[in-house]
């Protein structure tokens, strides 16, 4: 059966095309929201049936389950869609199955992309070339990453190898509003995910850190190592913390600097908005999602980390027990610098979209999702029975029915508005406020996305 499919592989990937591209074109017709489940099959078969077969089987039972999650209406997860040209590269990325990891030497040497990659991701935020870094699953991997050389650096400013020795005695953690993702992976490092002490919050309904009420509690520590997790845009609300100021601080106290800027780093893309992270260059690391703003398939995000902390990466994650692996410090290898020893060639859909549409491109889809999310936010300003739970500062919109008395019919409208299957949202918690956030990060939607869906809000109130 295997080999009459490489046989017949050529019809095999063309009738794959064209369910693909027929996916494509009508995807903002797809519904938003799966309408109905399917019985799954527990028994495997004896004898396969081949990929033609079951090619045939996926359309008709999983197909219809397949929801425009990568569509332009589908505003929940901070979701992005993906470019022709990041199909292009993660269909190709599929077929090479490369495992990237030396930049030198002999075998595969896939691994050169993603170095070319990160430059051009550093290119396209105008960050310096003084970090390096390297491609994961997602945000939570490289909030990970990032957070474990951090572990690494403040054991070592207590003359400790956690890396080998274990976590041990605890380490500080400083932030306000940290993403599930950055305090998921704390709790993962050993860390504590409940440990981290909490920062104020500017007043007047911010989400940002109050920059004097962290200096004072960095004062407290009197001298003792931690880690500042700060945010490059809010998952709520996309506030941004006052980054120069923090980097001010910098100069002043001996801290590790996490920036999580998982969508709102494509701020950079746009002369409008890369004000917003002014000072981000003096972070030790940066967390940036590519299956959000950049809009590449699942699963790619990237994380950067100064150069110069490069021998605290090597210790975290170095394979210095597989002999066949070699010295980690006198070959480079991805594998001694990021938690995964496997992985596939994440880099190449990002490398085509990228080389594709370029900056221009870049800030002509960050710009366009901003003013999305302003049309939206113009509809609730105006509307009579919604109202905006905090300013709409890029590209969320975080909102909820007026009036205190409504609270409790929240859950409901926004469960009969997705059950609709046009428009898709997520449920939120603001200032105690039950709510609904709307993120804009698609590059397909358009100015009728947005009317069909406050169309869509006002049958569900009809």
């Amino acid at each position: 059966m295997l080999q009459n499919d490489l046989n017949h592989f050529g019809e095999i990937l063309q009738k794959i095309l064209e369910q693909g591209v027929a996916f494509l074109q009508t995807i903002d017709q797809r519904p938003t929201s799966a309408p109905h489940t399917v019985k799954l099959v527990t028994d495997l078969e004896e004898n396969g049936k081949g990929t033609a077969a079951v090619l045939a089987e996926f359309k008709q039972r999983f197909d219809p389950l397949i929801v425009a999650s990568s569509g332009p209406r589908s505003w929940g997860f901070v979701t992005g869609g993906a470019t022709p040209a990041a199909v292009a590269g993660d269909w190709l990325a599929g077929v090479y199955d490369q495992n990237p990891q030396a930049i030198q030497g002999q075998g595969d040497l896939s691994a050169l992309i993603e170095v070319e990659t990160i430059q051009l991701l550093l290119s396209l935020f105008d960050l310096p070339d003084t970090f390096t870094g390297g491609f994961v699953t997602g945000a939570t991997m490289s909030n990970f990453t990032a957070l474990a050389v951090g572990r690494q650096w403040a054991g070592k400013q207590q003359g400790r190898d956690i890396a080998k020795e274990g976590v041990g005695k605890g380490v500080k953690v400083l932030s306000a509003t940290p993403h599930s993702s950055a305090v998921k992976s704390l709790s993962m490092l050993g860390l504590g995910s409940q440990n981290f002490i909490k920062i104020n919050t500017l007043l007047g309904n911010r989400e940002a850190i109050d920059v004097a009420d962290l200096e004072a509690k960095i004062q407290v520590l009197s001298g003792e190592p931690f880690i500042l997790i700060s945010s490059g845009g809010t998952v709520n609300t996309v506030d941004f913390d006052d980054l120069e100021a923090i980097a001010r601080l910098k100069e002043k106290y001996n801290f590790w600097w996490h920036i999580d800027a998982a969508f709102g780093g494509f701020a950079a893309c746009s002369p409008k908005y890369k004000h917003l992270l002014k000072g981000w260059e003096g972070a030790d690391s940066i967390t940036v999602d590519c299956h959000k703003w950049l809009n590449v398939p699942y699963e790619s995000a990237f994380f950067l980390v100064k150069k110069e902390h490069s021998i605290l990466q090597v210790e975290t994650f170095q394979n210095s027990n597989a002999p066949y692996l070699g010295n980690p410090l006198e070959n480079f290898s991805f594998l001694n610098f990021l938690p995964e020893n496997s992985r596939r060639l994440r880099a190449l859909p990002a490398w085509f979209t990228l080389k594709a549409y370029g900056k221009k491109g870049y800030q002509e889809i960050v710009e366009n999702s901003i003013q999305m999310a302003q049309l939206l936010d113009d509809f609730i300003q105006q509307s009579s029975d919604f109202e905006l739970l905090a300013p709409t500062r890029l590209n969320n919109v975080c909102f909820t029915l007026k009036g205190e008395e409504n609270q409790d019919k929240v859950h409901s409208f926004l469960t009969q508005l997705n059950q609709r299957g046009k428009v898709f949202m997520t449920p939120t918690v603001y200032n105690g406020k039950k709510g609904i956030r709307a993120a804009f990060v698609n590059w397909r939607t358009l100015e009728k996305d947005v009317e069909i869906a406050i169309a869509e809000m006002k049958a569900v109130l009809a």
